[in-house]
């Protein structure tokens, strides 16, 4: 007999990683909500829900330039069809544009510069949009675009507290957001970027209540954790982008020299602090770890009770792996499948965080994996 729900949620599972690893070709390229272009993180996307789940698609990078999915217009409702190389697949829709990007503040900064809509109910925003590592080409990491977007003008340098409270309560009025993602280039300071986002944290969490999520290297000094804690922090990010060690000096010169032993310390203090889930990092699959490696990484952070939030790398224009091809569907499932149930049966899943990336859960399909476990065990 055929398990018809376990079979669907399969089909999902190929799908939302199918797009996120080809991205999406549109036929009309304004539809929906707007696309984001350069930044920090995962970025060249544009939010789409896909049988009932909405995701971070790739939308302006080459591989996406040669997807086989296509999205036609929209219609007045911003309900799409989606096509695989001429046959429909499915409906799809866009979220709409947020209301608080018509706004601006006193002196003129449009909202939408001080922070953007991720998904349907995050908020995001990297609090300083600058880096150390940044402009020096022996220290920068190659997939990073922080630069592009403040180049570009679309975004300001420091977004102050104040600015980001006036913008978060607007977007939680305006628009239903939920809770709120606050990331930061690397200072040269030794508190790596806590200071900042505790002192914007706070101020968020006043004017709004909303769970935050703050994202750093790991700090000199662990007992930013608990500072961080009693500004409003709920949920706290340190990423490692790459497991292996020669990837990470590869790809990320001067991140790399935070050896990982000790992000695993720092991850050890947080999760003491934050709760058990409420600690996660990054992994971009595809920079070079292996499935292999991406597997040993996972169980290792779980077992700490950290969310290993593992992402497809996507390309960005304007760095230096422009080029670089992004892994493929059947590489992610053979990653997320063992993870999500590794998830599922740590009781640490996508659900259970109370803020963040991990929570948002758009960027990759680890979420799909996880659901499809619950329902099986």
């Amino acid at each position: 007999m055929i398990d018809f729900p376990s079979a669907l949620a399969a089909k999902k599972q190929t799908l939302l990683s199918e797009l996120q690893s080809h991205g999406l070709r549109l036929n009309e390229p304004a539809a929906g909500s707007a696309s984001r272009r350069g930044g920090a993180g995962p970025t060249d996307h544009k939010a789409v829900t896909v049988l009932g789940t909405t995701i971070m698609v790739p939308v302006h990078t080459g591989s996406a330039a040669h997807s086989p999915y296509l999205a036609d217009a929209p219609d007045w409702n911003g309900v799409s069809r989606l096509h695989r190389e001429g046959e429909i697949v499915c409906e799809i829709s866009f979220p709409p544009q947020p209301a608080f990007y018509g706004l601006s503040t006193a002196e003129g900064v449009p909202y939408w510069k001080i922070a953007q809509l991720h998904s349907r109910d995050t908020l995001a925003t990297t609090v300083l949009q600058t880096c150390i590592r940044y402009g020096n080409t022996k220290t920068k990491c190659q997939f990073c675009a922080i630069g592009e977007s403040l180049r570009a003008g679309r975004t300001i340098a420091h977004k102050t507290p104040a600015q980001l409270a006036e913008v978060a309560a607007a977007a939680q009025r305006l628009d239903g957001v939920r809770n709120v993602v606050l990331t930061t280039g690397t200072p040269a300071t030794d508190d790596r970027g806590a200071a900042v986002l505790a002192e914007t944290a706070r101020a968020i969490k006043q004017a709004t209540g909303l769970p935050i999520q703050a994202q750093c290297e790991p700090p000199a000094d662990f007992s930013w954790f608990g500072r961080l804690r009693e500004s409003g922090v709920d949920a706290l990010g340190m990423h490692l982008e790459a497991w292996n060690e020669d990837v990470r000096r590869t790809i990320m010169p001067g991140k790399a020299e935070v050896p990982r032993a000790f992000y695993l310390e720092a991850f050890a203090a947080s999760v003491a602090v934050f709760g058990r889930g409420q600690v996660s990092t990054y992994l971009l699959a595809g920079l070079g770890d292996t499935v292999e490696d991406l597997l040993e990484g996972a169980r290792v952070l779980i077992d700490l009770g950290v969310y290993p939030f593992i992402v497809p790398f996507v390309p960005v224009t304007g760095t230096p792996l422009a080029h670089h091809a992004p892994p493929t569907a059947e590489f992610m499932r053979r990653v997320l499948q063992p993870v999500g149930e590794w998830l599922a049966e740590a009781g640490i899943t996508s659900e259970n965080a109370k803020a963040g990336c991990t929570k948002c859960a758009a960027c990759t399909s680890l979420s799909a994996f996880e659901k499809r476990s619950a329902c099986a065990a």
